[in-house]
């Protein structure tokens, strides 16, 4: 999310004679420095790219900048595309390069784009591209210009690095407990370290614990709503922690501690197929590289999230997650009391997803409640950024369940989540404060084989699971049930699989009722389920599974 900062006049900039380096106009690269090197250099565009004036960013087709780039460039009206295109990222590959190859043709144009850029937009300047000075992008390009600095000692670059340090020092401008705040304070101790200002420097460290005991809990979630989001955080933690100790400075033990409980955190909200589970502003093609993980199977972290699997390791492992907890924050949807699952090595309940940053009718859907596998009190008025309470849990090795409740439609909501193993089978159990219906998204592989008497069959291929709703008390098939795929007014029936991608996704909407039992079921299309009271049976193909309806709407 970007913001405009607010007017600053370069006399208000520490004295330029701190910045002063005695060197010639431009020097060789005797080897390669850790300023110009490691993991904040993009993969794209390459210094081929960016030589023949061409920019590829965020995967989306190149960009023709040529060689007088014009900086209010905006070509597919992505925030995104210009948070990296205002970065210089891009221009400290050529720098990198320059390093490596010792091309000094790289070198004089990263001068050439940099000055350009300085040049250009002004700070608070009329024709100062809108994203130039927003707080992300100051915080990506300080380490480009440091990483240049290094051998570009002008007068025009020292004293853009020392508006930049100014700017990121202003506590006005800082993004605490978030992943902005984190690059602000890689930018501000960089320029900090090339200078040797002890205040930059230990500011940047003080406000790096500070803000990631915020954004990291006791437990290593991220809290910032979207687990994708915790890659992102370790891997700037890394270079945070390296920067650190290349300024000679020492590693708070709070900041090490946090970083390294953060690969928990992220290993749990990888499903068996190796991809995250789309969560908040994650999308479904996010696949880390393989991290450590607690022994447990089973992790319900405070932060608001509940995953569990049959096993590690083991791509045809059952897994599942709930979401509860905190009110909507940063890079989170409405998606409390909302549940995926996977099972027999297919995804059977995902989410809409996370498509872009733009504000577009699409966008807003994907952060509703329709876009997630939640409960919905029908005729009420949804309450957003209301927190939901985890009330109950059972955990075994076989059998987890979890009941959660709030009051996110003004009245109370229930929902009871058990997942029992061995023999696969997720049953939920819904009830509030009124009518209420619920909705259950379908990975875009399953296909709907029937839809009949309250059951729904779907297929990918020859394998078939079933999805059976029941009402309670009375233990009574409900029939009516929606399939929605692909619908625009309103949304409803999408899956967003990768970024600025959605594709058409069977929906199921429940009919209405007081209550309402959801049984799923993988790998039949005929599962039975006899009630006798508020006792159930469900015979799966690997044996049957016997469940418990209390009066009080948890499952046992």
């Amino acid at each position: 999310m970007f913001r405009r900062l607010s007017a600053l006049s370069l006399v208000a900039v520490l004295p330029l004679t701190a910045l002063a380096v005695a060197a010639p106009a431009q020097a060789r690269a005797p080897h390669r420095t850790p300023e110009c090197q490691g993991d904040w250099l993009p993969a794209t565009p390459t210094s081929g790219d960016v030589m023949s004036g061409k920019l590829s960013f965020l995967g989306l087709p190149a960009v023709t900048v040529g060689e007088n780039v014009n900086w209010r460039t905006d070509p597919y009206k992505n925030r995104s595309w210009q948070m990296v295109f205002q970065s210089l990222r891009w221009m400290g590959r050529l720098v990198a390069d320059y390093e490596a190859t010792d091309e000094d043709d790289y070198l004089s144009r990263a001068e050439e784009i940099a000055k350009d850029w300085v040049e250009d937009n002004p700070y608070g300047g009329r024709t100062t591209s809108p994203y130039a000075w927003a707080e992300h992008p100051i915080a990506l390009r300080a380490p480009a210009l440091v990483c240049l600095s290094r051998y570009v000692k002008a007068d025009w670059l020292k004293k853009s690095l020392a508006l930049h340090a100014k700017l990121l020092s202003d506590p006005k401008n800082y993004e605490l407990g978030h992943n902005h705040g984190l690059d602000q304070d890689i930018g501000l101790l960089r320029i900090g370290c090339r200078y040797g200002n002890a205040t930059w420097k230990n500011l940047a460290v003080s406000r790096m614990v500070k803000s990631m005991k915020l954004d990291i809990d006791g437990q290593g979630a991220l809290r910032e709503q979207a687990p994708r989001y915790a890659i992102y955080v370790h891997d700037r933690l890394r270079v945070a922690v390296d920067t650190i100790k290349d300024c000679k400075m020492k590693v708070p033990a709070a900041l090490a501690i946090r970083w390294e409980s953060l690969p928990r955190h992220i290993s749990a909200a990888t499903q068996p197929n190796g991809y995250m589970v789309p969560i908040g502003d994650g999308p479904a093609d996010v696949q880390p590289a393989a991290f450590d993980h607690a022994a447990s199977t089973v992790q319900v972290f405070n932060a608001g999230y509940v995953f569990g699997r049959t096993a590690w390791n083991d791509p045809k492992s059952a897994y599942y997650s709930i979401r509860f907890g905190p009110a909507l924050k940063f890079h989170g949807h409405e998606d409390h009391m909302g549940v995926t699952y996977y099972a027999q090595g297919r995804s059977i309940l995902t989410e809409a997803g996370f498509v872009s940053y733009e504000n577009t009718p699409y966008r807003r859907w994907t952060l509703s409640p329709e876009a997630h596998n939640v409960p919905i009190l029908v005729g009420r008025k949804f309450r957003g950024h209301t927190p939901t309470a985890l009330v109950s849990k059972s955990v075994h090795k076989d059998r987890q369940a979890f009941t959660f409740t709030d009051k996110a439609y003004g009245v109370p909501r229930k929902r009871s989540v058990l997942v029992n193993h061995r023999e696969d089978v997720m049953a939920v159990l819904d009830s509030g404060g009124g009518k209420l219906q619920n909705l259950w998204h379908l990975d875009p592989r399953l296909k709907v084989v029937s839809d009949s008497g309250g059951r729904v069959v779907v297929g990918d291929g020859e394998w078939r699971a079933s999805i059976v709703q029941l009402a309670m008390p009375s233990c009574k098939p409900v029939g009516g049930q929606r399939v929605v795929r692909g619908q625009t007014s309103p949304y409803q029936g999408w899956v967003s699989p990768a970024y600025m991608r959605r594709e058409p996704a069977s929906v199921i909407v429940s009919p209405v009722a007081r209550s309402l039992l959801t049984v799923v079921v993988p790998g039949t299309d005929r599962p039975e389920v006899s009630c006798s009271g508020r006792t159930l049976i469900v015979h799966t193909p690997a044996g049957s599974v016997t469940l418990h309806a209390s009066s009080s709407g948890t499952l046992s």
